[in-house]
């Protein structure tokens, strides 16, 4: 067997090659890197049986079955058998291939995994002594990944916090976190401060944690950092319950209150305060020195439980621990509003060791429930008027232009491109351009208008007591104005708007028919182009509900049985026969006669609807391709896929379920898709395809060389047809530029032993100079338009009787 001349190709691979003989098993040719893992030398390979180089039963077993012509392909991981008779574990690839019309050969591919073993060994290790460490501490260890799930935690964690058993076992985050949530003296606060390390993910924190059994707990977090990234935090946990009893580690304590909000205090057994933190201090309004020797209880009071003094004793006595709404007494008199959370602290032998208090100021939050009145009619960021707000006013600026005879304006503003703004710099920076945005709104306005934010990045004015001139007189000046440059630090950024307008009563006399118009005016300004204004015009609803009228009609149209499929012929260059057919979408409605693909087709994709057409398209030309299996055609039918249909989760087993409904061979049915398709998540992409793959249909790039051509996926993806777009075709055999293009895509074509078809192809010129650059295939109204299944079985039926009367008459 003559594979000299493949020699090159196969030490252009990277990975060990070989090829072997599918008779005798002998390894015909191999490159240096299959020498090289083999441990042999150049050449020593060649002539060698195959099974050789097998170190397991099923290798032997398998080679068998290629001797015997039971098999031809696999793809596993298995270990093969080097000089020295050791053994080397690696991932292979068997594959048959077709060198030349005479010459078939087996090709192995091999990767070799000793390294990735070995790593993987390394790590198994790393993390058995990681867990064994964790154990080992006497500190209570949690770590949780970014979104607070639990990955892990040790045995001291577990009796810190008195973990029942029944949590332990079952692993449920959710349940953990409520569990650590209700042994916590302040559930509010434990809450919030939660939340607040999770939002300052690189953040490293120290604070106290009471817990209702009486611990008090030293919590430390760290951030878990994976190349300079967080992918989780590690909370310790200490308890330091003894520390507080010992008077002489008061000071460590403080240390640690230091970075809390909460005003913490603690007392001896008779509460006299011995220690602060300095947020008491700014409470209490007073330096510690001087709050030191002063009696906790006459500084708290809470008339919401009838609690004063000697009382919270008598509530600490019962269960160790009180919280709730109180009143604090500070230096000056003035009493503050506060959250108290107070302790017990306990010996083992229920001596009374300290009192501790936490105390949260909340006069900020009554100060913030007082203010819910007027926030719900005002947008917290910019502070314009909201939606409530804006409709009110809009509704009294409609009677008084009807009492007297006035016009008035409403003009909808879209911010162009500001989601770019927002994923490529942040929301925080969005939010600074917003507010931006509403001050230059409100420069522009009159005392009578209205600037309201109406969400995301849109905004409404009204524009009272004017007309058509004064509108496009105010919008003028706003544009100019929103498209001035804006400074933030270090940055400046220029913003543009569209905008629509509608006049009051020409374009709506109520207001949800004013904003609705205003805004399908604006839409029309972001479709030709933005950074303009545009008036409402009837049209724009007539376009709108034409537009709607289709969608209504497509679906109507399904129910009723009005699309039918036409098949178009795909024709083999060298042959001159048909070897397959482009099932093609065609709709004619009783009412609207013949609707072309153009017209619909963008509308189902825009609406949604392109899935379920898609599906009767899928159905219909799988059926229409098993009777002709059934009757002896052997046509390869090509459905067009769209992108919605091929993102669809239940695409794959659909194509599946119409497959074994019909019963047609899969190798019958060919997936068209266009390269937009494949760009999108590559590697979701490659997963469906391989899906595909694996059922046996074929898949082919349609319109190659319009979208994002890309060698990339070309070598990734298991295509196997390239489809010249018909923008390429019109212009041969004249067009340089199309002739360039074309040989290009060829030439790539069998370079990647991929089959290409051209489409649109209307002259004998066109057919013969595609032929003459090495094309596979055709299709166009040169042989044939679309067609219904009898008359291109007709068609057939006349080329077999071509192909029986004498050659050359094909």
């Amino acid at each position: 067997m003559n594979v000299e001349r493949w020699q090159s190709l196969l030490e252009g691979m990277i990975d060990a090659v070989w090829l072997v003989d599918p008779l005798t098993l002998h390894i015909v040719a191999a490159n240096r890197a299959a020498t090289s893992m083999l441990n042999r030398e150049p050449g020593d390979l060649i002539g060698r049986v195959v099974t050789e180089l097998a170190a397991t039963p099923e290798d032997q077993f398998f080679w068998k079955d290629v001797a015997a012509g039971l098999t031809d392909h696999i793809l596993s991981e298995t270990l093969i058998l080097l000089k020295d008779g050791s053994t080397v574990p690696v991932e292979r690839r068997v594959s048959r291939v077709k060198l030349s019309t005479e010459i078939v050969v087996y090709q192995v591919a091999i990767s070799n995994r000793a390294e990735q073993r070995r790593v993987e060994q390394e790590l198994e290790n790393l993390l058995a002594e990681l867990r064994a460490t964790l154990d080992s501490t006497a500190d209570g260890i949690l770590v949780t990944d970014t979104d607070g799930g639990v990955r892990g935690y040790n045995q001291r964690f577990a009796e810190l916090w008195d973990m029942p058993n029944e949590l332990m076992i079952r692993k449920d985050d959710a349940a953990t976190h409520a569990w650590m949530t209700q042994n916590v003296l302040n559930s509010a606060e434990y809450e919030s401060r939660i939340r607040t390390i999770a939002n300052s993910a690189l953040t490293e924190t120290r604070d106290v944690v009471a817990l209702r059994s009486g611990r008090i707990l030293e919590r430390v977090s760290m951030p878990q950092l994976a190349r300079g990234r967080p992918t989780g935090r590690v909370y310790s946990f200490r308890d330091i319950t003894q520390q507080l009893a010992n008077e002489s580690r008061l000071q460590l304590a403080a240390e640690v209150f230091e970075s809390s909000l909460d005003a913490i205090c603690v007392a001896d057994p008779q509460g006299v305060i011995a220690a602060a933190n300095p947020s008491f201090e700014r409470l209490y309004g007073l330096p510690v020195e001087q709050i030191k020797g002063r009696e906790l209880w006459k500084m708290i009071r809470s008339t919401q439980y009838a609690l004063s003094g000697q009382d919270f004793l008598k509530a600490l006595a019962h269960s160790n621990a009180w919280e709730g709404e109180a009143s604090f007494l500070p230096q000056s008199g003035d009493e503050v509003p506060i959250l108290a959370s107070l302790v017990r602290v306990v010996s083992q032998g229920k001596e009374i060791l300290h009192y501790i208090a936490f105390l949260k100021d909340t006069t900020e939050k009554l100060a913030a429930l007082q203010r819910i009145e007027e926030l719900a009619f005002s947008d917290p960021l910019t502070s314009l008027p909201n939606r409530a707000l804006l409709h009110e006013r809009i509704d009294f600026s409609l009677e008084l232009c009807e009492r007297e005879h006035k016009k008035c304006a409403i003009v909808f503003i879209d911010l162009d491109h500001f989601k770019k703004i927002n994923d490529s710099m942040g929301h925080i920076f969005g939010d600074q351009v917003l507010v931006e945005v509403a001050k230059r709104l409100r420069s522009c306005l009159r005392q009578s208008d209205t600037a309201a934010r109406t969400g995301g990045d849109e905004f409404v004015l009204l524009l009272h007591d004017t007309d058509a001139l004064g509108a496009e007189a105010m919008v003028n000046r706003v544009l100019q104005r929103v498209c001035e440059p804006v400074v933030l630090g270090d940055l400046t950024l220029t913003i543009t708007g569209s905008i629509g307008i509608a006049v009051y009563p020409f374009d709506g006399t109520t207001r949800d028919e004013l904003i609705k118009n205003a805004d399908t005016a604006m839409y029309q300004v972001k479709e030709r182009g933005r950074f303009n204004f545009r008036f409402y015009q009837r049209q724009m609803n007539v376009d709108s509900l034409s537009h709607i009228k289709l969608d209504s009609a497509m679906r109507a149209a399904l129910a009723q049985g009005d699309f039918l499929l036409r098949y178009q012929p795909q024709i083999d260059l060298e042959s001159g026969r048909i070897i397959g057919a482009e099932a093609l979408l065609r709709w004619h409605s009783k009412e609207l006669g013949d609707i072309s693909p153009g017209q619909f087709i963008p509308v189902a994709e825009e609406t949604g609807f392109i899935i379920a057409l898609g599906q009767w398209v899928l159905t219909e030309a799988v059926a229409q391709a098993a009777r002709w299996q059934a009757a002896g055609i052997g046509l390869v039918v090509a459905i067009n896929v769209s992108a919605l249909q091929f993102q669809s989760s239940s695409f794959i087993d659909s194509v599946a379920a119409a497959l074994s409904q019909a019963g047609l061979e899969p190798c019958r049915l060919e997936l068209e898709l266009t390269e937009s398709i494949l760009i999108h998540d590559i590697n979701e992409t490659l997963a469906r395809l391989q899906a595909l793959a694996q059922l046996g249909i074929s898949l082919s790039i349609d319109d190659f060389g319009t979208g994002y051509s890309s060698l990339t996926y070309l070598k990734r993806f298991p295509v196997q047809k390239l489809k010249i777009d018909r923008s390429f075709v019109n212009g041969l055999p004249d067009d340089e530029s199309d002739l360039a293009i074309a040989r290009a895509i060829i030439q790539l074509g069998l370079a990647l032993r991929l089959r290409v078809i051209a489409e649109g192809v209307e002259t004998e010129r066109q057919k013969d100079c595609l032929q003459d650059l090495g094309c596979h295939e055709y299709q166009g109204y040169f042989f044939a338009a679309a067609l219904d299944s009898r008359d291109l079985e007709a068609m057939l039926t006349e080329e077999d009787k071509d192909l029986q009367s004498g050659p050359g008459k094909v």
